[in-house]
């Protein structure tokens, strides 16, 4: 597909809508495209590349009417990822719509994948509320917050991993020691068994039989994650090993 211009893209679309029943007009009041059918107006504005622009200029189209389309090139190398449906759901909670064209040596082709209908924010909300209350679970079990928001490239401390870390802090003060006594410790009831046995930060070593102590590596997270070790330190001195 050779390089497409926002001018390249009118035809095509003014076509379509054009064939489907709509009088169409371009350049009506600044707008790049309009369509009418009956008392229905639709807006197109027409862009080379989905931009932040383009999405500020189509919400301020809503002023004028419901039924506004974005309409850009359909991308050389099209893939439905992780970002183009980000991107999809952010068009169509704007209640906008989108038009892909598609320009080759053997004709013009347009795809509607999004139509600017209203947005159902609580079935989106419905359809994620595992991922919502799982939020809710780790933002809970996190006693103290040493990450820095934004930040790339850096470890962070997560509820499982503050689970560890006290378990660490228990086999630091007492020794080896097994699952059952650590929970007796105050460590996570569900997790204990599964952070040891897993070893997913390689912290602890198995002596015997159901009996775990630090690695060095455990011993290094001491260090590493002193803050939150202090803290823990303090939570075991309320519990009576014996």
């Amino acid at each position: 597909m050779a390089k497409i211009m926002e001018e390249s893209l009118s035809k095509p679309v003014t076509t379509y809508f054009m064939d489907i029943g709509y009088k169409v007009r371009t350049e009506v009041d600044y707008c790049d495209i309009c369509a009418l059918k009956e008392d229905k107006l639709v807006i197109i504005e027409l862009k080379k590349n989905l931009s932040v622009d383009l999405l500020v200029q189509a919400v301020d189209r809503q002023k004028i009417t419901d039924f506004v389309y974005v309409a850009i090139p359909k991308p050389k190398k099209f893939t439905v990822n992780a970002k183009w449906k980000s991107l999809c759901h952010l068009i169509k909670r704007l209640e906008i719509g989108l038009i892909l064209v598609s320009i080759t040596d053997n004709g013009s082709y347009i795809e509607i994948p999004i139509d600017p209908l209203p947005c159902d924010r609580l079935k989106y909300m419905h359809n994620n509320k595992k991922r919502r209350n799982g939020m809710i679970k780790e933002l809970n079990g996190r006693n103290i917050d040493l990450n820095v928001g934004g930040s790339r490239g850096r470890k962070l401390v997560t509820a499982y991993r503050e689970s560890s870390l006290y378990i660490v802090c228990c086999l630091k003060k007492y020794g080896a020691m097994s699952p059952k006594e650590l929970r007796n410790l105050g460590s996570d009831l569900k997790k204990t068994q599964s952070i040891l046995s897993k070893n997913y930060y390689g912290w602890f070593s198995k002596v015997d039989k159901g009996i775990y102590t630090l690695s060095k590596e455990g011993q290094q997270a001491l260090i590493e994650y002193g803050d939150l070790a202090k803290l823990d330190y303090e939570k075991l001195n309320t519990f009576n090993k014996d």
